[in-house]
């Protein structure tokens, strides 16, 4: 099972969550570009710490939405999209290139990532802005719109889970203005990430979820997430990053 978190979400003197430590626990680094937090010399410290953990580096590509943090939805025209996808990919590949690493993966944030489990035009206009970079993996919700579109387009599509959100019963993410959005004990998110590893989520009212999840995220900016994150690792036993 792989493990991921969001990094690099400070701006500026504004700093969010222990990039370091998550670093010495994940396998999979999920960088902010700038769209919705980050800034060039976060983004290059951030590979850095990343290529000298043996940390692979995704870019988490946003809406373009600094004040809202990437969670509100923007009906952006698809081919600007594309192109903001492709310009936030080439932002980071080169703060990683800096570092002796490359970006090896991409996943949308926020608002981006919850629109692209139904919204077409989106969920293409992220897939024809990752391959205008190049054939990288691109992770999202298994059953939604991203990955379909991303396997039509053949690019390798990776299902994933969240071990500290909650889900609604048909299988998405419960909206964080919502109660139950958030995990906030260790040992229900350690739960999460066993129950995962035989195909499994339980949703807020009960429901047992059927999943492929092949990587396992921990937010970085969620109280106690390097604990959690240590948690969930020891849990899992192996962790490594998805090929």
């Amino acid at each position: 099972m792989d493990l991921n978190s969001d990094l690099g979400e400070g701006f500026g003197i504004w700093q969010l969550g222990d990039d370091a430590a998550l670093l010495g626990v994940i396998t999979s680094a999920n960088v902010a570009c700038g769209f919705h937090a980050g800034d060039p010399s976060t983004m290059r410290r951030v590979c850095e710490q990343a290529a000298a953990n043996g940390v692979r580096v995704g870019a988490q590509v946003s809406y373009r939405d600094l004040a809202g943090f990437g969670r509100r939805f923007i009906d952006a025209d698809p081919v600007e999209l594309a192109d903001e996808v492709l310009y936030q990919i080439g932002a980071l590949d080169a703060c990683a290139r800096a570092a002796g690493t490359q970006v090896s993966y991409v996943k949308p944030h926020g608002a981006l990532y919850n629109a692209t489990v139904h919204h077409e035009k989106q969920a293409e206009a992220v897939v024809n802005g990752t391959r205008a970079f190049g054939a990288l993996p691109v992770l999202g919700l298994p059953g939604s719109r991203l990955l379909a579109r991303a396997e039509a387009a053949g690019l390798r599509a990776v299902g994933e889970a969240f071990a500290d959100r909650g889900y609604t019963p048909q299988g998405t993410l419960v909206p964080r203005s919502e109660p139950n959005a958030l995990l906030s004990d260790t040992e229900q998110v350690v739960e999460r990430a066993k129950r995962l590893l035989d195909g499994e989520i339980v949703a807020v009212d009960g429901t047992v979820l059927k999943t492929r999840a092949e990587s396992l995220c921990v937010h970085g900016d969620t109280p106690g997430a390097v604990h959690h994150a240590q948690a969930v690792r020891e849990a899992l036993g192996t962790v490594s990053a998805f090929v």
